[in-house]
């Protein structure tokens, strides 16, 4: 199995402390990939053996989770699962380095210019040659055996990622929705999102926080 467990350490953050664990894709054509995933109360104990872990597959964004950029909500979206994992007291974040939905960072500013000028996030990624979305999720499979996890509520507003997971062999018990961060600058970019690639969002996308709820068993 190319995706290596390699080393695991305490990670204490703003919103409590969190297991940190590294992985490596040691097949990567270049250099070796890493990825990472952030557990509390993993592998389950007495106290949550009940509770299914709440888990948030996140794409690596330099702009949105290091620098708050508003032009997504990227990073909105990571520290709220961080919150709600943290509260929940069971859970994990698999925090995937798949810079710009897998084209990386430099074809990601390129597809910034062209929006720039009026071109919309997919319209973009397709004017430089590129798929509109590359991203794979083999690695999650791995990372969540690690830690003895084969059932998971999901915190996304992409049907994808549900899809991706039951094909990997996870039950998926429930969706639960993350629509935080709108504003004046992302209203556009979530519009994509919800008309062109089938994110499940609110029709609320003017740049007020919205709340949604949907289910999936």
């Amino acid at each position: 199995m190319p995706y290596q467990f390699t080393s695991q350490a305490k990670l204490p953050t703003r919103h409590g402390e969190f297991d940190i664990h590294v992985f490596i894709d040691s097949e990567a054509p270049d250099d070796k990939q890493e990825h990472v995933m952030l557990t509390v109360g993993l592998p389950r104990n007495d106290e949550n053996s009940t509770k299914t872990p709440l888990i948030r597959i996140h794409s690596e964004c330099l702009t949105g989770d290091a620098f708050s950029s508003l032009k997504c909500d990227c990073g909105p979206q990571l520290n709220s699962a961080m919150q709600m994992i943290q509260a929940h007291g069971c859970g994990a974040i698999l925090y995937l380095r798949q810079e710009g939905r897998g084209i990386g960072l430099v074809n990601k500013i390129r597809a910034y210019a062209l929006q720039d000028q009026g071109h919309d996030t997919l319209d973009a990624n397709l004017m430089l040659g590129l798929p509109a979305d590359a991203r794979t999720y083999e690695m999650c499979k791995p990372m969540l055996d690690h830690v003895a996890v084969n059932t998971v509520n999901v915190l996304t507003n992409n049907p994808n990622k549900v899809k991706y997971l039951t094909d990997l062999g996870i039950k998926v018990t429930e969706r639960i929705p993350l629509v935080v961060g709108v504003n004046e600058y992302n209203s556009d970019y979530l519009s994509v999102k919800r008309d062109r690639m089938g994110h499940m969002l609110n029709e609320d996308l003017d740049g007020n926080s919205v709340n949604t709820s949907h289910t999936e068993n």
